[in-house]
């Protein structure tokens, strides 16, 4: 087998159920693997299995992990892509507003990547990969809760990276950016307009652009690749 000859492997996506984690579900079924998807409604597009999940619930995850076991044989590629939002001001954020924020996104990427680790080393083959955020290295106002969750995926991908790497598991971030989704359409043309003014590019991203990056890194040609945040930001954030 050559390097670009990826096999068929068992995937699975958290928040899988819409904007980019659907694009990602989307596009590794197109590409033939067996993929499960989690999300808090268990919804999933045609030719993925749909399991309910909180990811911040680690029983939850050991659940859902067994049930997707049990149709597709042992995760070897993992997406930790389920994410909220809670964005207010420093001043304003309440307690809860920041503890929800980092249980899912933080937490539930800890959960997710710890079950899926036992059975990367015992086949000695595994790709995890989190779904970060330009704002994780580039900051943004009004998103300290989830600018901290994002920035701390790249330092438990590089710690992954030194703890497995030399079983055949590499751990990555992609960033991105401005991405045309539900949640950017409700922003409003004004909104829109000052963030297009910054992107290098001049356009928002496609969530299909996302999901390129996400199934480059999950390919055999992707194998030395471990520790990297690759940003899918337009130059927004210029490597931060």
């Amino acid at each position: 087998m050559t390097v670009s000859e990826t096999p068929l492997r068992s995937v699975l996506v958290t928040g899988g159920n819409r904007g980019i984690g659907l694009a990602i579900v989307e596009r590794f079924v197109a590409d033939g693997h067996r993929v499960a998807a989690l999300s808090r409604g268990g919804d999933a597009p045609s030719g993925a299995l749909g399991f309910a999940c909180d990811v911040s619930d680690a029983a939850q995850v050991d659940a859902a992990f067994k049930a997707a076991e049990a149709e597709h044989g042992p995760v070897e590629v993992l997406v930790a892509n389920a994410g909220i939002t809670k964005d207010t001001l420093i001043l304003r954020m309440s307690e809860a507003d920041w503890a929800s924020v980092l249980d899912v996104n933080l937490t539930g990427s800890f959960h997710v990547a710890k079950r899926a680790a036992r059975s990367m080393i015992r086949g000695r083959f595994g790709r995890i990969i989190f779904t970060g955020s330009v704002v994780g290295l580039y900051g943004s106002a009004g998103q300290v809760n989830y600018s901290a969750s994002k920035a701390a995926l790249v330092g438990m991908a590089r710690s992954l990276t030194r703890e497995l790497g030399g079983r055949g598991v590499t751990a990555n971030v992609v960033a991105p950016g401005f991405i045309e989704t539900d949640m950017t359409a409700g922003l409003g043309e004004d909104m829109i307009a000052k963030y297009l003014a910054s992107i290098p590019v001049g356009r928002l991203g496609q969530v299909d652009e996302v999901a390129a990056a996400v199934a480059y890194l999950a390919s055999n040609e992707a194998s030395y690749i471990s520790g990297a945040v690759i940003p899918v930001d337009g130059g927004l954030g210029m490597g931060h």
